[in-house]
């Protein structure tokens, strides 16, 4: 089973998220679709990738569900994080 941080919002173009992160991480953003396939393993399309540094801004392409993930790619060691909406 996969470890990873989530957040969830509904969100626009004209929104963002604000990831702050204590060390390197993935910080993906996913729609619906994309999340559950995440969650069950399959392919999906994202934004955002590998941060080293903080804090990370990703901005929905349109209106919708969105869905932040924040993961260590399958390394062990743990991370904090907070996730605002702006």
């Amino acid at each position: 089973m996969m470890n990873y941080l989530h957040s969830e919002a509904q969100i626009g173009a004209d929104n963002c998220f604000v990831v702050s992160i204590s060390g390197q991480a993935n910080v993906i953003l996913l729609d619906d679709c994309n999340y559950h396939n995440y969650k069950s393993g399959r392919s999906y399309n994202y934004r955002g990738g590998l941060a080293k540094r903080s804090p990370i801004r990703l901005s929905p392409p349109y209106f919708g569900n969105w869905h932040v993930i924040i993961d260590l790619g399958g390394y062990s060691g743990s991370v904090n994080a907070s996730i605002e909406v702006f």
